[in-house]
């Protein structure tokens, strides 16, 4: 069983690194993009335990400690091997 975690900023919260990236890209001639935004992807090994379980593990781990509740949402999807 694996999780595959991505953390976001939530709209609306400035997000400085995504900012400074899009505005390299445009000053090396790539144009176009109107927005960018800068995130975190996670990958967790579960090893064999049940579905019910992976999701407490991730809802836990994201909620006290992965993401910042205040400033960033995480969605994830779960993976049976």
């Amino acid at each position: 069983m694996k999780a595959q975690i991505y953390i976001n900023y939530k709209d609306g919260i400035l997000d400085p690194e995504g900012l400074t990236v899009s505005k390299a890209l445009d000053s090396i001639g790539i144009k176009g993009i109107k927005n960018l935004s800068m995130g975190k992807y996670i990958e967790l090994d579960l090893g064999k335990i049940k579905k019910s379980e992976a999701i407490k593990i991730v809802e836990d781990s994201c909620s006290k400690l992965l993401a910042n509740p205040n400033t960033e949402m995480y969605n994830y999807k779960i993976i049976e091997d």
